[in-house]
């Protein structure tokens, strides 16, 4: 039976492009009913798309997987929008009233009108995070109605490289898929797996992805920081090639004994080793020193990105992490040792119960911003098609003259065509004696300006002259 009521959402990331379909429950679970991945590391780099024609042909497969489980199909999509270039930058409009007054909505519509004319180089606001208000020496989060004369509007905008969105609009734009609304992917990530009051009382997500590392910084339910390093996952599993592998077998290696804090057991004279499918063995102490090498490097960034916040010691939630890459082994312990700081998880899966498809939606941090996307779409992405009632089709007639058979229409028929010709006639010759008078006045005039010579225009004032004087005598 085809389903015709769900939300349709996809995911852009370095590693894949994920599709999904399914629908909100009244208890705030949520039943997916399709979902469809395609490899996505050949033309998404860091999170950017680089071929548009390879990333709208994977485009329209996750479309046509998607619609094929639904029995329907799909009329528009929500998308996650993500990447390296992603990043806030804090802006502040000042605006000095000439008199104490009560501020309005329309000057602070004014006011966030002129924070979006920041000058950006190459980059452009893809959303606007209103931090406060700062009216006279109070701070408002709501400023509207306030009495005041000097108002300062503190903006946090999400800016990007202008490329990223254009070349993602394009690659839907080409494979014909409507993007309902575009969403910022980490800010949609940590409702999804933050609660309310880690959202109020201050917390830092770090998502451990593919090709990047997100950093999103909540305080007050107001997002304050989103930085994105170009460093996640698969540049561990890129050096782990460096003993001679693939990376397919690297990534085994990595998920299988990967270990951010290594120690080798102390009673045993033999080092512990993992097998190669090609025979080969490895110390796992090897292994997991080129691990812990870049583990720590990652994470130093991490902690480096909350210090330049200036939220590292208001974070009373702590520090969450999310994502592939969390799941590998001590991490949370790594960045403890790093920070210092005690309150430290890791988030797995959304929040919200998942019913469906629980083989493919695996509670491994790698969908949570897909799931994020079906919580946060409202609008039905099914094609709406217009049923029209069986009926027979109406024999289609040529229009008729009604007054074919009228006898005294057809009587006055030619006189009515003689008298028009006889009309068409007379206006024809008018039109060539007009003609033929005007060519002979021409050339009357002619020969008289020939006649009398160069003082024809002086003689000609002279007696035009005259003739204005006799008139008022």
């Amino acid at each position: 039976m085809a389903t015709t009521d769900f939300i349709a959402a996809i995911e852009l990331s370095s590693s894949k492009i994920s599709g999904i379909a399914g629908k909100k429950n009244s208890d705030g679970s949520m039943q997916v009913l399709a979902y469809a991945r395609e490899e996505a590391s050949a033309f998404i780099h860091k999170g950017a798309i680089y071929n548009i024609d390879k990333t709208a042909q994977a485009l329209t497969s996750i479309i046509n997987k998607l619609e094929g489980q639904l029995n329907n199909s799909i009329a528009k999509v929500y998308v996650g929008i993500g990447g390296q270039s992603l990043r806030t930058v804090k802006n502040a409009v000042n605006r000095i009233l000439e008199e104490e007054g009560i501020i309005t909505q329309e000057l602070i519509d004014s006011i966030c009108d002129e924070n979006l004319e920041i000058p950006l180089a190459d980059m452009s606001v893809l959303d606007v995070a209103p931090q406060e208000y700062k009216i006279d020496n109070a701070l408002q989060a709501d400023p509207v109605g306030v009495a005041g004369k000097h108002i300062t509007g503190h903006f946090l905008n999400i800016i990007a490289r202008a490329s990223l969105k254009k070349n993602l609009e394009h690659s839907f734009e080409q494979a014909k898929v409507e993007i309902a609304d575009l969403f910022i992917a980490p800010t949609v990530l940590a409702h999804a797996v933050l609660s309310e009051n880690e959202l109020r009382s201050g917390c830092a997500l770090v998502d451990l992805g593919a090709d990047t590392t997100t950093i999103t910084i909540y305080k007050n339910n107001i997002l304050r920081y989103l930085s994105v390093l170009p460093l996640g996952g698969s540049t561990i599993t890129r050096d782990i090639t460096s003993l001679q592998m693939e990376e397919e077998d690297a990534e085994k290696l990595k998920l299988q004994y990967g270990n951010a804090l290594y120690e080798e057991e102390e009673d045993t004279d033999t080092p512990a080793v993992c097998n190669l499918e090609d025979g080969r063995t490895i110390e796992l102490s090897v292994l997991n020193n080129i691990i812990e090498a870049r583990i720590e490097e990652i994470l130093a960034n991490v902690w480096n990105q909350l210090q330049l916040s200036g939220y590292e010691d208001k974070l009373f939630s702590g520090i969450v992490f999310t994502g592939g890459g969390s799941n590998l082994k001590n991490i949370e312990e790594a960045f403890r040792k790093l920070s210092k700081v005690d309150k430290i998880k890791t988030v797995k899966f959304v929040h919200n119960a998942v019913h469906g498809h629980t083989d493919n939606l695996k509670k491994d941090g790698m969908n949570n911003t897909l799931l994020g996307l079906l919580s946060t779409g409202n609008e039905n992405c099914c094609l709406q098609e217009t049923i029209k009632s069986p009926q027979q089709p109406a024999a289609v007639t040529k229009p008729g003259d009604i007054f074919e058979h009228d006898a005294v229409l057809l009587e006055q028929e030619p006189v009515a065509r003689a008298a028009k010709a006889q009309r068409e006639k007379e206006e024809r010759e008018r039109r060539d004696r007009e003609r033929k008078e005007k060519e002979n006045r021409e050339r009357e005039e002619k020969k008289r300006q020939k006649k009398e010579g160069p003082n024809w225009f002086g003689k000609t004032i002279e007696r035009f002259t005259k003739e204005i004087f006799s008139d008022e005598e």
